[in-house]
């Protein structure tokens, strides 16, 4: 089924292991991947006639890219391949998927379809995962990989990427996560993959902080250690060190929310935890100074201050009186209106002046990580003469830009077609993204992940020869955030090849397992859920169970487990809100109304009365109310797991031991005689459940309530002309 393809020898090698095992292909950027799935598709295919191959990729412009390398070298009818993702509806996906047999996807959309049972993953013989490095935590990845073990009847995966982790414990996190079970590794060194790789110059362009800049980094410095000295004055155990890194702040204000969660109000650990906001706030302002520019520096301080009149937020408001970031706001005010640029900028302004004047020809590619200062970038580089500068940037609308998916693949095929020469791009222009012909990329800052870094630098030297520049500041982070990506990656390619050479005793001497061996689980229980809960992590664990999940609109309910029991669910966040702003009590009453053994879900680790500034008192009366006036039980749980398992066990126990069979519809309360009589009279137009009441006290039956002419209504207190002439028209007019 290959086409206009002849296969390179390490193409060929990390073919021969993708057929037997679920392998990790890592390859430099350019040299291939997505050939290799090619090969593994049509090997696949082979085998097994009828059945779909499936590739996911994060980015829409990715997934086309793949259909046009299928669509240069796969022996297929274009209409068996088809692309899908969350912008086509879930109706159309359903039926290309049942109409297609290469499906290029992204991967939230077709996890959101598994979940609704609108495509079956049964027939997939090949999945494979574009950028594998993202299969950690929650991301989609993830559960979809061992949902295509569990159901597939021929599995196979194939995770691509060109750095799959800056450690052991992250490699080893994506492989379980994709059920990998080989690993195929290649650098710039190997001799199979030597003879493709283009020649890639890297250099340093460092610049020295001016002056003028260093006056405002002191007074940044000043501030910080203001606060640090604040924090060490107060009374608590925690570990304080002097120069607080992003790292030291993060772990502890987790240590100190722990601790507030658990009822812990403490004056000291409130005070310090708005003291380490203030200190992040800092470091970020001197983070832009040093990398990036006065102009997103004076924006961003400027905005805090106009934030303080306003805001209620104490960090804000401390900020904004410090005499020392005050003193940098005044310092940093004079140099933005006098039009200051950065070092690094005025470089690489320098830098690709004097390429194209030595080639007019050039594409090249600036990188930058701050979206306000890649826009000053582009405007900057649109002053030289022999520039043509374009912004690329997410589908976010921040600061007044922003690209549609359709936007930015128009600016890419422009790019490709050298319709300008210079393209500012920010972190969402670093993966997988396939422009030939790049002669040089310059990164704006150093960035202190590796495998951030191996992207960018992929950007070039695909075809011909390439070059990449870093601009960097000397004395400042930018040099530790050099050394951390260097050392990082190192340390990955050495992990990577101990992880090789530990799986290869074990995948020679055990075969393939996949889940399938296992026994199937068998689907038991029935939960309906709201389709709103879709998102949720609580529908996912409910399907890990075997559960024969069912997602439709829910009135009343968040879960459905059987004819008589509904569950609101609230995260205790959302728990505590809807107390203040009034929307539990109406649910409570659809849930009370349409269930006969309602239940109300609360989930989460925090201290319920430390999550809002509100009285315990207002707390405690709604939870009594719930209790007593209510009759409905509160079930606490801590985790998402943990709510599945009850829900499980609660549903399992009504169908099975119970046997109260349910379909949706039938998932209503039973109704005593004046509980219907009432409910049948509520129905009618502007009358509800205190009305009718008054409406069958008046006239005793509904036999003679809806005999009654608008006269008789009028007499019933609250029943107006207007309304009365409603329920008689409504009685009255022919069915039709």
């Amino acid at each position: 089924m290959i086409k206009d393809f002849n296969p390179r020898l390490y193409q060929q090698t990390i073919f021969g292991s993708c057929t037997k095992y679920n392998t990790l292909v890592v390859l430099p950027t350019g040299l291939g991947k997505t050939n290799v799935f090619l090969m593994a598709a049509a090997h696949r295919l082979k085998l097994y006639p009828q059945s779909k191959i499936l590739l996911l990729g994060p980015t829409r412009p990715l997934i086309e890219q793949y259909r046009d390398v299928f669509l240069k070298h796969f022996d297929i009818d274009k209409e068996k391949i088809v692309i899908l993702t969350g912008q086509i509806s879930p109706k159309k996906r359903e039926k290309l998927w049942a109409e297609s047999q290469i499906i290029l996807s992204t991967p939230q959309g077709l996890e959101n379809d598994i979940i609704s049972n609108r495509i079956s993953l049964k027939d997939v013989s090949l999945l494979g995962f574009d950028e594998a490095h993202k299969a950690t935590g929650d991301y989609s990845y993830v559960w979809i990989a061992k949902m295509y073990h569990e159901r597939a009847s021929h599995p196979r995966i194939i995770a691509m990427t060109a750095s799959p982790g800056a450690n052991m414990e992250k490699i080893t996190e994506v492989m379980k996560n994709l059920c990998i079970e080989s690993i195929e590794v290649r650098t710039e060194g190997d001799p199979d993959v030597k003879p493709y790789m283009k020649e890639i110059k890297l250099h340093w362009a460092k610049v020295d902080l001016p002056e003028e800049f260093r006056s405002i980094q002191k007074y940044f410095q000043a501030c910080i250690k203001t606060k640090i000295d604040d924090i060490k004055a107060l009374e608590h155990d925690l570990e304080i060190y002097n120069q607080m890194s992003k790292k030291d702040i993060l772990s502890l204000q987790a240590q100190i929310h722990a601790e507030i969660s658990t009822g812990n109000k403490d004056f000291n650990l409130l005070k310090t935890i708005s003291l380490l906001a203030e200190i992040m706030k800092v470091q970020h302002a001197m983070e832009l100074l040093e990398t990036q520019g006065i102009e997103p520096l004076f924006i961003y301080i400027d905005g805090i201050l106009k934030q303080s009149y306003s805001s209620k937020v104490k960090a804000v408001q401390n900020l904004a009186k410090d005499a020392n970031f005050r003193a940098a706001y005044v310092k940093t005010e004079t140099l933005y209106n006098k039009n200051t640029l950065h070092p690094k900028l005025i470089e690489l302004k320098n830098i690709i002046s004097d390429r194209f004047k030595k080639n007019p020809d050039l594409k090249i590619i600036v990188f930058n990580h701050f979206r306000n200062n890649a826009k000053l970038v582009t405007d900057e580089l649109n002053k030289i003469p022999e520039v043509d500068c374009k912004l690329f940037v997410g589908q976010a609308k921040k600061s007044g830009t922003g690209l549609s998916q359709k936007e930015q693949k128009a600016i890419l095929d422009d790019f490709r077609e050298h319709k300008f020469n210079v393209i500012c791009m920010t972190s969402v222009g670093e993966e997988g993204l396939d422009i030939p012909k790049v002669d040089l990329v310059l990164f704006y800052e150093p960035i202190p992940s590796s495998i951030r870094h191996i992207q960018r630098r992929g950007r070039t030297g695909r075809l011909e020869k390439g070059e990449v520049i870093i601009l960097m500041t000397k004395g400042t982070r930018d040099e530790a955030y050099r050394w951390s990506a260097h050392h990082k990656e190192k340390k990955m390619f050495a992990s990577l090849r101990q992880l090789k050479s530990k799986m290869k005793g074990i995948v020679e001497k055990k075969p393939q397992v996949t889940l399938n061996d296992f026994a199937k689980k068998e689907k038991d229980v029935t939960v309906y859920a709201d389709h709103r809960e879709k998102a949720s992590g609580v529908i996912k664990d409910l399907i890990d169970k075997g559960t024969d999940l069912r997602l439709e609109r829910l009135e009343s309910a968040d879960y459905v487990l059987s004819a008589r029991v509904g569950v609101e669910f609230k995260n205790k966040l959302d728990f505590v809100n809807s107390i203040v702003d009034g929307r539990l009590l109406s649910q409570l009453k659809d849930l009370k109304n349409n269930f006969e053994r309602p239940i109300i879900i609360v989930e989460g680790p925090e201290d319920i009365y430390s999550i809002r500034n509100i009285h315990p008192a207002a707390i405690q009366g709604m939870l009594s109310t719930i209790a007593v006036s209510y009759g409905i039980p509160i079930i606490y749980t801590k985790s998402q797991a943990e709510t599945a398992s009850i829900l499980y066990t609660i549903a399992k126990r009504e169908q099975t031991e119970e046997k109260h069979e349910f379909t949706l519809h039938g998932a209503k309360r039973t109704f005593n005689l004046k509980e219907q009589q009432e409910y049948i009279a509520s129905a009618l137009p502007s009358v509800g459940p205190t009305l009718a009441k008054d409406l069958l006290k008046n006239f005793g039956t509904l036999e003679k309530l809806f005999a009654a002419d608008v006269d008789d209504l009028k007499k019933v207190p609250k029943v107006g002309k207007k309304i009365a002439e409603k329920i008689r028209s409504i009685l009255e007019k022919e069915y039709n």
